[in-house]
C-alpha cells in the first residue's frame, strides 16, 4: 500500500505556533486557537475558508470549540489520531486524504498542550484510575516490575540496542549535542544560546540506565498548527508550497504502546522501517536523496533505530554514523535542524513538521543548502507515521 492517491497533489501551506515555555498562563484551548490563527494568517487563509481539522486523539481542544472561536464555519471534515507522538504524520495522512479527495479544500492540523505545566506525560502512569479496558490491561505487564514512565519503557529497547551492537552512551550523547548545537541558533527554541558538550552530556545525571536527563526531551507548554491544502491553491498564497510527496503510517505484527519486549529482536524498529519503504516507494525516491530530517527525538536512542530503519546506515551502524557529524550542520544528513523536542519543545512532533516547511522554504534558522526533499518521523516505539516534503517543481 502506498499514498499514490494524494502524493503530489496536497501542500503545507501555512505553520503557526505560539512561544515553547515552561508555563504557558493559559488555557490548552487558548493556545491552540492561537496556533491556529497564527497558521492561517502565515497562509494568507481566512477562518471561514477552513472546512476540515485533524488532532491527535490525546488532545483536549475540541475542533469545534477553535472554530467557534476563530469564526471558522460548517466543517465537513474531522478527525483524531491515537498513539501519541505515533500521530505526528499521521495526522498528515488524514489531512491530505481530506483534501486530495474533495472532502475538504482546507484542513488544519493542530496541537497544543501544557505538558510542563499542566499534565506531565513524563511522570508515567502510576496515577492513573483502574480502568478495565483493553488500553489499560497492557500496564499489568511491565508496571508491578518498575516500568511506570515512558523514559524507563524507552530504556529497555535502549540497553538491548546497545548490547547487540556495541554502542556506548557516547553514541546517545552524539544525538543530544546535535540537537543542542541547533536549537542554540534558533531563537523560538527553549535552548537558544544553551548548547552542549560530550562532557555535558556524560556529567548530567542518570534517569533510567542507560539514559541520562540529557537523553531525554522537555515538558513544554504550546502549540502549533499546519494548514493543508491542494497544490494549486498553495501556488496562489504567499508562502512557496510545501509539497506532500509522501505520508504513511505503519504498525508492525504483535506492536505494543512503547514495549513491544516480545518480538524476536529488540534492536530494530520494524513500525518504522515499514513507514520507510512506503514513503521512499511512494516518493519515488531512495535515501541518498534527503537532503535534511527531523527525527522524533523524544529519546535519544530511538534516533540511532530510525537512522538505519530508513537505510542511511546499515543496521548497527549508528553510532559511527552520528559519532562522525553526519547528523550536524555541514554533515550528510542534519537532523533536527530547529533542535528538535530536546532542544526546541516538545509538541508530539508537530514543531518538527513546521521546520521541515521552514526547510521547503528555505527560511530555516540553520538553513541546510540545496533542499528538495524532507523526511519527517513520528513518535517511535508506537504504532507510528512519516511523511517526506518536497519542493514545488
Amino acid at each position: 500500500m502506498s499514498g499514490d492517491a494524494f502524493a503530489g497533489k496536497v501542500a503545507i501551506a501555512g505553520i503557526g505556533a505560539t512561544e515553547f515555555s515552561k508555563a504557558s498562563g493559559r488555557s490548552e484551548l487558548h493556545l491552540a486557537t492561537e496556533a491556529v490563527d497564527a497558521a492561517l494568517r502565515d497562509a494568507g487563509i481566512e477562518p471561514a475558508e477552513v472546512q476540515g481539522m485533524v488532532t491527535y486523539s490525546a488532545d483536549s481542544n475540541p475542533d469545534i470549540d477553535i472554530a467557534r472561536a476563530l469564526g471558522i464555519g460548517d466543517l465537513t471534515f474531522f478527525s483524531r489520531v491515537h498513539y501519541g507522538g505515533g500521530a505526528a504524520l499521521g495526522v498528515m495522512v488524514q489531512a491530505s486524504l481530506a483534501v486530495a479527495s474533495g472532502v475538504a479544500d482546507v484542513v488544519v492540523v493542530y496541537r497544543a498542550f501544557n505538558e510542563r505545566s499542566g499534565n506531565r506525560f513524563g511522570a508515567g502512569v502510576q496515577n492513573r484510575p483502574v480502568v478495565a479496558t483493553a488500553e489499560n490491561a497492557q500496564f499489568a505487564w511491565y508496571s508491578p516490575q518498575g516500568f511506570l514512565t515512558p523514559a524507563s519503557w524507552a530504556a529497555m529497547f535502549a540497553q538491548r540496542y546497545m548490547h547487540a551492537t556495541g554502542a556506548t552512551s557516547d553514541a546517545l550523547g552524539w544525538v543530544a549535542v546535535a540537537d543542542r548545537k541547533h536549537a542554540a541558533t534558533n531563537p523560538n527554541a527553549w535552548f537558544y544560546e544553551k548548547p552542549i558538550t560530550m562532557d555535558d552530556y556524560r556529567d548530567s545525571r542518570w534517569i533510567v540506565e542507560p539514559l541520562r536527563l540529557l537523553d531525554c526531551c522537555q515538558e513544554t507548554d504550546g502549540g502549533q498548527a499546519i494548514v493543508v491544502t491542494s497544490v494549486e491553491r498553495a501556488r496562489d498564497l504567499p508562502n512557496p508550497p510545501a509539497v506532500v510527496r509522501a505520508a504513511a503510517q505503519g504498525s508492525w505484527h504483535g506492536q505494543d504502546m512503547m514495549t513491544s519486549y516480545y518480538r524476536d529482536d529488540m534492536s530494530h524498529l520494524p513500525e518504522m522501517g515499514l513507514v520507510a519503504r512506503q514513503l521512499f516507494a511512494t516518493a519515488g525516491i531512495g535515501p541518498a536523496d534527503i537532503q535534511t530530517a527531523v527525527l522524533y527525538d523524544a529519546f535519544t536512542p530511538f534516533v540511532l533505530f530510525t537512522i538505519e530503519e530508513f537505510g542511511w546506515c546499515g543496521w548497527g551502524e549508528a553510532k559511527d554514523f552520528v559519532a562522525n557529524g553526519n547528523i550536524e550542520m555541514g554533515g550528510s544528513l542534519p537532523i533536527n535542524t530547529h533542535g528538535g523536542q530536546l532542544g526546541e519543545g516538545y509538541l508530539h512532533g508537530v514543531n518538527g513538521i513546521a521546520e521541515a516547511v521552514r526547510q521547503v522554504r528555505g527560511t530555516g534558522v540553520n538553513q541546510v543548502a540545496g533542499v528538495e526533499h524532507v523526511v519527517v518521523t513520528a513518535g517511535t516505539g508506537v504504532p507510528t507515521s512519516g511523511m517526506i516534503l518536497g519542493v514545488d517543481r
